[in-house]
């Protein structure tokens, strides 16, 4: 039993005009100036700014526009976006803002990365080509690998480079990840979930950005007995909380639960929409039950660890609820209330 997440609402913008029947400069531009890239692929093209900031020792990183992007919806369209990072590590990751209904999106947006200068030459540069999906995951269009970063720190970087759009294989979703620490008091009966802070979430909005909080709800036998949550970090994908979720749990029946914790996008109109989620407690599986043993065997110390957010959790939880799992057949009758909740 599986629980899917659905993918924001986004408000409709202005529909871009296309280039269709309008002459593009951009072919007959000498070959040397196409930029190398896989041939056939048919994925359009992109085209940025790059430059190297030797004070700062900042790659600086201007996402100008892309063109002839291929159709990836119905309406003869896509609603492009981008991605980069920097190769081989991705700890930071920039993303430009979704363009609805355009294959020749303009995006000039400007991203830079803290690059020291004799790092440049084992750096590449990662561009991903997304189109955004309200209800399924966005398609990736194509991508565009850029080395030899340390030539590009030799120039002034106003001219404009163009890489063609090669087809790539998808990548796994990349939701984020959240940080948190695992504190249980045998004697008190009392957990604690300290929420540390969350990295490289996944943009729920057109602006590029997200509305999280964490929401953590305590299971047993199937059962959502309480929830807890953090305060709402507005516009960021790395927010920071250091906020303390606290459950009364006796020690007699700490091997029976498990906490639900899932990261929310708050929406004030609509909806709110789960970014991702993790679980951890004795029947969770992989770094969930790691975590969860290593704060068993620490009672009254704090143990922290950083788990990687994912779309779906197969779990039995009977109590619908934002983040349960729903069963096709009739549940079956409720357990007597093994834990005095306080």
């Amino acid at each position: 039993m599986t629980h899917q997440l659905s993918s924001p609402d986004f408000h409709e913008e202005k529909e871009q005009v296309t280039s269709i029947g309008q002459i593009k400069p951009e072919l007959y531009r000498p070959k040397g100036d196409q930029g190398e890239g896989k041939q056939g692929d048919n994925c359009g093209k992109i085209s940025f700014l790059l430059r190297y900031a030797f004070n700062t020792e900042q790659l600086v990183v201007k996402i100008l526009k892309a063109l002839d992007l291929p159709a990836k919806d119905a309406n003869g369209f896509s609603d492009p976006y981008v991605k980069i990072y920097l190769l081989p590590d991705r700890k930071k990751k920039f993303q430009t803002k979704v363009h609805r209904k355009t294959l020749n999106p303009v995006f000039n947006e400007t991203f830079q990365f803290g690059v020291p200068l004799n790092e440049l030459h084992s750096r590449k540069l990662h561009f991903s080509v997304y189109d955004f999906d309200r209800f399924s995951r966005h398609d990736l269009i194509g991508q565009v690998v850029v080395d030899n970063l340390l030539d590009f720190s030799e120039g002034s970087g106003d001219k404009p480079v163009w890489r063609d759009i090669v087809e790539g294989t998808a990548e796994k979703a990349d939701l984020g990840e959240l940080n948190f620490s695992l504190c249980y008091l045998p004697t008190a009966g009392r957990l604690t979930a300290t929420v540390i802070k969350a990295t490289n979430l996944k943009a729920m909005d057109l602006t590029g950005f997200s509305d999280p909080y964490v929401k953590a709800s305590l299971i047993c036998d199937g059962r959502r007995l309480k929830k807890r949550k953090t305060s709402i970090k507005k516009n960021t994908l790395n927010p920071t909380y250091n906020e303390a979720l606290v459950f009364d749990i006796p020690n007699e029946n700490i091997e029976s639960v498990s906490i639900i914790i899932a990261v929310m996008d708050y929406d004030c109109i609509g909806h709110n929409e789960v970014i991702g989620m993790c679980r951890v407690g004795s029947e969770a599986e992989g770094p969930g039950r790691e975590h969860w043993a290593a704060m068993l065997a620490n009672p009254r110390k704090p143990i922290e660890h950083w788990h990687q957010l994912v779309e779906t959790l197969v779990c039995t939880v009977y109590v619908v609820s934002e983040i349960s799992c729903q069963s096709s057949s009739p549940p079956p009758p409720p357990p007597p209330p093994l834990l005095p909740i306080a």
